[in-house]
């Protein structure tokens, strides 16, 4: 069986999501909140239940990092693309890792859904689902899960 080369579409949104990790690394907020549809919906793994818009996403952002002292460890794997002619989705996993300002460490693998649309010959995320799964007998997360 051969394999599939990908796509230019699926190169770009690659870049779009692969992208993050050496932002993550710097803290460079602008490009974490790069390649966002100004309606883009999101279902983060904090509360609350949605945000939604442009502006929630790039204050979601900014809280995120603020959280962390130093630079964020950010690893994604098993990203798959599926593409359309003018929508999208992917799927993967990514762990995040640093210290807290308040000194926690964290090392976490969470599960990730995008959804984009092409507007104007690129692409846009336009929803975002992530979360991390959780203990259903006692409703804590599971946290020391690995992939």
């Amino acid at each position: 069986m051969n394999a599939q080369l990908p796509t230019d579409d699926e190169t770009r949104i690659r870049a779009l999501i692969e992208g993050r990790v050496a932002a993550a690394a710097t803290k460079d907020s602008g490009i974490l909140a790069a390649g966002y549809a100004d309606d883009v919906v999101l279902y983060d793994v904090v509360g609350p239940l949605r945000h939604t818009g442009a502006e929630a996403h790039t204050r979601r952002v900014a809280e995120w990092l603020a959280l962390y002292d130093g630079g964020i460890g950010y690893w994604i794997r098993d990203l798959h693309i599926t593409v359309g002619e003018d929508v999208a989705f992917c799927h993967y996993l990514y762990q995040v890792s640093g210290t807290t300002t308040g000194g926690t460490d964290v090392r976490m693998w969470v599960r990730s859904t995008v959804c984009l649309r092409r507007t104007d010959g690129s692409w846009r995320i336009t929803h975002e689902h992530t979360s991390v799964p959780f203990d259903g007998e006692t409703g804590a997360a599971s946290l020391d899960l690995q992939p």
